[in-house]
């Protein structure tokens, strides 16, 4: 189930503050104190949010957040990103996409492109791009994952490999103090590795929340990466690692 828009801005405003508060939220809202209370006990049961005394604060993880809600995290920000992420691709070339919210937006941003070859292991990629009409698309083959429609497996990664393209455009799900590129599911990493090992140019696409928390599978590092794509300034550990392996950061200039 897909949070509500009041749900929604609770989710905005508890990663802007920090903290929410229940009387405060109540008061924003011109709602009762256990409207609130009931819209924070669902958002924390899917894991966006942990309570604390008088409110909550955004979890650490959101890994078992549903696909579909996940899209309204961040997602003016993850607009921005998939915008200037498709500014940096031209005209007439190849690229692969991978799984994830931030990577959908992309594709959107390029739907105006024209003569692109896409090869997706992302099923709602390809069905973004699909109605352009100078943009050639590929799905990769393999297992479908039923919660987000991305395609897994060795079959996936033998696919993937027969391609030598001109970009790729990858998410992650955290991005360590180290730099180091986080995932949950050992299918997905090994499907991104083969799209970075496939790939002239790499671009990552990553919303802040993804350095407020953690995973367990390592992808790659932030400073193999051509260019890193965010909707915030990030911390200054991870400005150092991008300049130090010479990664071009995009990130809106008020941030």
């Amino acid at each position: 189930m897909e949070p509500t828009p009041r749900q929604s801005r609770i989710i905005d405003l508890a990663r802007r503050r920090g903290r929410v508060g229940v009387d405060a939220l109540a008061d924003d809202f011109g709602v009762t104190p256990q409207t609130i209370r009931r819209d924070l006990n669902e958002l924390c049961q899917r894991g966006v949010l942990s309570r604390v005394h008088g409110g909550a604060v955004l979890a650490h993880s959101v890994s078992n957040f549903g696909y579909q809600a996940r899209r309204v995290l961040a997602a003016d920000g993850k607009r921005w990103i998939g915008e200037r992420a498709a500014a940096l691709i031209p005209d007439d070339c190849s690229l692969f996409i991978n799984i994830g919210t931030t990577t959908e937006q992309v594709a959107r941003a390029l739907q105006g492109h024209k003569d692109l070859l896409v090869i997706s292991n992302n099923i709602n990629v390809i069905n973004i791009l699909n109605d352009s009409p100078s943009i050639e698309s590929i799905v990769a083959g393999g297992l479908v994952r039923k919660s987000d429609g991305g395609i897994l497996g060795e079959a996936a990664v033998e696919f993937i490999r027969q391609f030598k393209v001109d970009y790729a455009v990858i998410g992650t799900s955290a991005i360590d103090s180290d730099g180091a590129l986080l995932d949950y599911d050992f299918r997905e990493v090994k499907v991104a590795q083969a799209i970075l090992e496939n790939a002239r140019h790499s671009i990552l696409v990553a919303d802040a929340m993804k350095w407020e928390r953690t995973a367990p599978m390592r992808i790659t590092e932030l400073g193999a990466m051509d260019a890193f794509v965010t909707d915030k300034a990030p911390p200054l550990h991870l400005r150092r690692v991008c300049r130090e392996g010479d990664v071009q950061l995009e990130f809106p200039p008020e941030t």
